[in-house]
């Protein structure tokens, strides 16, 4: 691994440790502002949680143990692959900007999700790389 990997692994998976274990301490708020994109993927597919608190969860332990085998660089690009796929919900789940009508709101939304969107693009590249 070269210097580069071995600075930046621990910058991207980091976040993902300390999100983990900010929702599995506390779930339920993270619980109620994605219930209406858990009700949504529920129902069309079979095999995803029913239940808000379980998604977000699993998501948090996904980030978690992805987050911490980034950092410490063990199989680093399936942990990238994995916590980029775990985005793609994270973010149209908890990030729906296009929902509000506050401009204030509207606004930090979409900040958060075009952030999100940016951590995913560098997590392909660390998956890809």
């Amino acid at each position: 691994m070269n210097l580069v990997r071995m600075i930046a692994h621990p910058m991207i998976g980091g976040i993902f440790v300390v999100a983990g274990l900010d929702v599995l301490a506390n779930p339920e708020p993270r619980a109620k502002i994605v219930k209406p994109f858990t009700d949504r993927v529920a129902a069309m597919v079979p095999i995803a949680p029913r239940d808000p608190v379980t998604a977000v969860t699993l998501n948090a332990l996904v980030h978690l143990a992805g987050g911490a085998m980034l950092a410490a660089g063990i199989f680093p690009r399936l942990a990238a692959l994995a916590l980029g796929a775990s985005m793609v919900p994270t973010t149209l789940g908890a990030h729906r900007f296009w929902e509000f009508t506050d401009p204030a709101q509207r606004s930090m939304q979409r900040t958060h999700f075009l952030k999100n969107t940016a951590i995913t693009g560098g997590l392909l590249i660390a998956a890809l790389d």
